[in-house]
């Protein structure tokens, strides 16, 4: 992030000065209201960080609460649980007939799926597995729609011991392939589809696609959800119903070290190859039901929860799938787009089922404004207590929008802020205790300890703006990059040292110690809530026969968080025109999938570099966003940069 946006991004936040205080019933109520819980976690967070691991069932006590040998740390030490356990088994006595998931097709078909229901399904899945030959430690790729399938074979896998590696079921063949071989996975479980604003998604195909390219893999389970015509290979290819449905319905669930690797899930990097990113067993399970039952204030009795994530991406593991379950939640799991078949089809949902939490992405609330209120105003939406928000910052008007015209104006709003890395949430409001303030995270959880430093690694102190940072582990942070420990300590330990974590992220401290989140500081993209990495873009373009070189940078969208700009110097033989731009854009689709698709293109006889050869990201972004130019004093060719200027004005892309 230029140093001038910073400024500037921190000028407009100081603009905003509207304040709520948690209404006084919902305090009466919390499960957490006394802002003594802060100093006390702050005073001893290893004690905080046990207790709230008491609420877990635990097989085998743990002797040590923390073990830090910086940048490494392992949690409850000689502890051992199962997560499937801790999701299913623990709750069947008293709730077996309680609801995990009011699941909603996007066709309209529904489920209802007790505790009991979902623990049977496990159960069965986890003995096809087994008999599949995977045992503890193998790694099984989940490339699915969002159906009841998706988290049972999470927590089948859990059940077994053998870490899961989910990949969002909108991500390409090639980023399929690429996963797979990186964990080396023995098993892939997939669909014939699924369903996406009425048209179904090819997911077989792309596995099918994938697969051949993976000598890991020796078996894939095919989900029947479309029921459409797909390839079949005998011997590999497996009908998951078929096997379901024959296996027994009993199924231990095996003992685990709270340190065993309970999964892995792939997040955009700046180097280009994704990032494995390892979550362990213990002290993910206590981050993130720790977080999901005082953040969203749970009362699993009353409360009807949706957090409307794509379970592919790391929310949904945490607050879809684990922190819910194990918190005996009942949750909305819808499969598809909130426009389908009309731009009210969330509210519709909200209403049929008393929803009364919901917890997503300010994309989508910017989304919704745009749509107008109109469509949140044909249905009673009163059953909503809670609102929370995630994925990146929310601008206070966005804020407002949420908490007014679907909130009734009267609901607290949770603004969130964590990572694939962290695992679970690390800087929230906490809805029975915080004054919020629209558009700040407001301060750390408890037991988390954050900060704002200069280059140096200096605080800032309040009122300044730098680097956010965390200055401890908490439980649910990941241990390491799968394959590649050296890669953890460089990307996320080598700016500030082995005890400070560095999440690539720029902050605001403000007079009251709120933070308030500046997004990111390197070249990920925040578009629509997933992290896309330049570089993975930039090398699906070059990947074209008619392309020479490539630049992305990410654009500010007021809808989408950024919109992608791709400045493309194609081939000499090659006419930089629409047809062009239009295959670039589908070639990249295909290559990674259509969430990395540029939505500007421009084509360039160059790109601005330093004469050392390496392209001026930074300055492509001043031309995307319409600035005046930072310093191009360094550049080797600064007169291409008129040339880029002024093609580049009234950026347009494509339609999605």
């Amino acid at each position: 992030m230029a140093e001038k946006d910073v400024e500037r991004t921190i000028e407009a936040l100081l603009e905003e000065r509207r304040t709520f205080d948690p209404p006084a019933e919902f305090a009466a109520q919390a499960n957490l209201n006394d802002a003594a819980v802060y100093t006390q976690a702050e005073k001893d967070a290893d004690a905080w960080w046990a207790a709230e691991a008491e609420h877990l069932d635990w097989f085998e006590p743990w002797e040590t609460v923390l073990e830090w040998t910086p940048p490494h740390h392992k949690w409850f030490i000689g502890g051992k649980l199962n997560a499937a356990h801790n999701c299913l088994d623990r709750h069947l006595d008293q709730n077996g007939d309680r609801v995990a998931y009011h699941w909603i097709g996007e066709p309209g078909e529904t489920r209802t799926i007790t505790y009991s229901d979902l623990h049977t399904e496990v159960c069965r899945l986890a003995n096809v597995l087994n008999d599949l030959g995977v045992r503890k430690g193998d790694r099984v790729a989940i490339y699915l729609p969002m159906i009841p399938e998706l988290p049972a074979a999470m927590l089948a896998c859990a059940r077994i011991g053998a870490p899961h590696s989910v990949v969002f079921g909108g991500f390409s063949a090639e980023s399929l392939r690429d996963r797979i071989n990186d964990a080396e996975c023995k098993v892939l479980i997939t669909a014939d589809g699924g369903y996406r604003r009425g048209q179904v998604v090819p997911l077989k195909q792309n596995a099918d696609e994938a697969v051949a390219g993976c000598p890991s893999i020796d078996h894939v389970l095919v989900v029947k959800r479309t029921n459409e015509d797909v390839a079949w290979t005998d011997g590999r290819d497996l009908d998951y119903g078929e096997l379901v449905a024959a296996a027994g319905a009993d199924f231990p669930a095996h003992p685990m070290d709270a340190e065993d690797m309970l999964y892995i899930l792939y997040t955009s990097g700046t180097t280009g190859k994704p990032k494995g990113i390892v979550h362990t067993t213990g002290g993910y399970m206590t981050g993130v039901s720790s977080t999901h039952r005082n953040i969203f204030d749970l009362k699993p009795e009353t409360d009807v929860y949706w957090c409307a994530a794509d379970i592919g991406w790391v929310t949904g593991h945490s607050y879809i799938v684990y922190g819910p379950l194990a918190n005996g939640a009942t949750s909305i799991l819808y499969e598809g787009a909130p426009d389908f078949p009309d731009k009210d089809r969330w509210w519709s949902i909200v209403e049929e089922y008393g929803v009364t939490i919901l917890y997503t992405a300010p994309t989508a609330i910017r989304t919704f404004m745009k749509w107008g209120t109109d469509y949140p105003g044909k249905h009673d939406l009163s059953s909503l207590r809670l609102l929370g928000t995630v994925g990146e910052p929310i601008n206070p008007e966005a804020w407002v929008w949420y908490q007014e015209f679907i909130g009734g104006g009267k609901t607290p709003v949770v603004d969130t802020w964590w990572q694939t890395e962290t695992g679970a949430i690390m800087i929230t409001p906490l809805p029975g205790i915080t004054k919020l303030k629209p558009g700040s995270g407001t301060t750390p959880y408890p037991g988390t300890f954050a900060d704002v430093v200069d280059e140096q690694g200096n605080s800032v102190g309040r009122g300044g703006g730098g680097y956010l940072v965390l200055k401890r582990p908490a439980p649910a942070m990941f241990r390491t990059i799968f394959g590649d420990d050296q890669r953890y300590r460089d990307t996320y330990f080598a700016k500030y040292g082995n005890e400070t974590y560095f999440p690539g992220d720029g902050a605001k401290l403000d007079e009251d110690g709120y933070f308030w989140l500046l997004g990111r500081v390197d070249d990920v993209m925040n578009v629509a809530g997933h992290r896309i990495s330049t570089y993975e873009v930039e090398s699906a373009l070059v990947d074209h026969k008619g392309v020479a070189e490539a630049a992305v940078v990410g654009r500010k969208d007021p809808r989408e968080g950024e919109s992608i700009v791709a400045f493309v110097t194609p081939k000499a033989s090659v006419d930089g025109n629409d047809e062009l731009m239009r295959d670039l854009r589908e070639h990249v689709a295909r290559v990674i999938g259509k969430i990395a698709r540029p939505q500007s293109i421009v084509f360039t006889d160059d790109l601005p570099k330093t004469r050392s050869g390496k392209i001026m990201r930074r300055l492509l972004r001043d031309v995307a966003e319409g600035r005046e130019l930072g310093d191009v004093t360094t550049l080797q060719n600064a007169p291409i940069l008129d040339e880029i200027r002024t093609k580049a004005e009234g950026l347009t892309g494509g339609d999605e």
